[in-house]
């Protein structure tokens, strides 16, 4: 009996050795827009936030996490038409065609300090996140448009090339996680405060100028005897109406998802993807490029790495990223994430002897 459980709690040690120098990564996975705003083909929500351990464990106290996110995109005619709208650059019924292309690019670094509390809350554990976004986004955009406004026929090329760097918006976030042997489940809301770098004049910003909230669950079965993990998150987005545009965006749904095989203890490889699809048409006086909804799916490799640092805490190195498809009204590429993570180790009575038996 007493053999037993000591391999069950050893077991569960291992599950939180692995979980503790994640925790930060997949908490703090969230970011700014690095573009205009929902109503450019942007959404709040980037997908790429959460992926593999998404809803396991976490240790108590507080942990840190830096992240470098890169992404590069290009967009047609119809994306880059919207941007002109937004920019108050056309404010009249607009019939004709746009030859544009679209493309943009951000450098982001962003720190997310972390606190998980000790004391249950609902009966799992509760944790908040504050995301603080640094870096330089740039857009271009070369065009002719041929058409009329009103009675008036006109054709009328150029570029456009634009950057702004600064901080973006703050993204706060509250979760609670549950978990129940190898499967684990967990509950978010979040939502931005619109304080980084806007303006609506510019087809490039850090700030995406309007309120949001942001709600969903996740799911992770994680087995750390055969080191198998699979997980899913889903969440909706609510925009409200950017006040410098009179612009609405719909309403969002993202789905992110992540599989992995620990290798070693150390040693973590898999894939990761995402499915983002706007489920509701955009809305409000300053429309006037219709309904507009955006979709776009993206998937890729993702490699983790456990850095052990001290008796009380270690680290954790992830690299992954996403190759996107299937875009419409919304501008699709390619993005990295690049993480460093600090966290508590796991505190555990088990002697040492268990804990090799269950690393072997």
């Amino acid at each position: 009996m007493k053999k037993a459980a000591n391999i069950k709690l050893a077991r569960r040690t291992a599950r939180g050795t692995l979980c503790a120098a994640i925790l930060a990564f997949w908490t703090a996975a969230m970011t700014a827009s690095p573009a205009a705003a929902d109503e450019g083909g942007v959404s709040f929500w980037v997908p790429g936030f959460f992926g593999s351990l998404a809803a396991t464990p976490q240790q108590p106290g507080f942990s840190w996490a830096t992240i470098y996110y890169h992404t590069s995109v290009s967009a047609g005619g119809n994306v880059a038409f919207a941007r002109q709208v937004n920019r108050g650059n056309i404010n009249v019924n607009f019939s004709g065609n746009v030859n544009a292309n679209l493309d943009g690019r951000a450098d982001l670094l962003m720190a997310a300090p972390t606190y998980v509390f000790a004391d249950r809350f609902l009966g799992g554990q509760a944790a908040v996140v504050l995301l603080v976004p640094f870096g330089r986004s740039q857009a271009s955009v070369d065009a002719t448009l041929t058409g009329s406004l009103g009675p008036f026929g006109f054709t009328r090329s150029g570029s456009l090339d634009q950057s702004v760097t600064g901080f973006g918006d703050l993204v706060p976030q509250f979760n609670v996680r549950w978990n129940a042997g190898v499967h684990n489940f967990m509950t978010y809301i979040t939502g931005n405060l619109t304080v980084g770098a806007y303006d609506s004049a510019r087809i490039a910003n850090l700030g995406i100028g309007h309120n949001a909230i942001d709600g969903g669950a996740g799911y992770t079965y994680f087995n750390p005897q055969t080191g198998h993990e699979f997980s899913a998150t889903l969440g909706f987005t609510y925009n409200f109406e950017n006040t410098h545009t009179q612009y609405q965006n719909g309403i969002d749904m993202h789905l992110d998802w992540g599989a992995s095989q620990f290798l070693s203890k150390q040693l973590q490889v898999g894939i990761v993807g995402y499915f983002y699809n706007q489920l509701s048409c955009d809305s409000g006086t300053g429309d006037r490029v219709g309904c507009f909804e955006s979709r776009v799916a993206g998937i890729g490799p993702q490699l983790g790495i456990i850095l052990p640092i001290n008796k009380d805490y270690q680290g954790y190195l992830n690299l992954k990223g996403y190759w996107e498809f299937d875009a419409a009204n919304r501008p699709d590429g390619w993005n990295t994430w690049l993480t460093f993570a600090i966290s508590p180790a796991e505190r555990s009575a088990v002697p040492p002897a268990a804990r090799r038996m269950v690393a072997k």
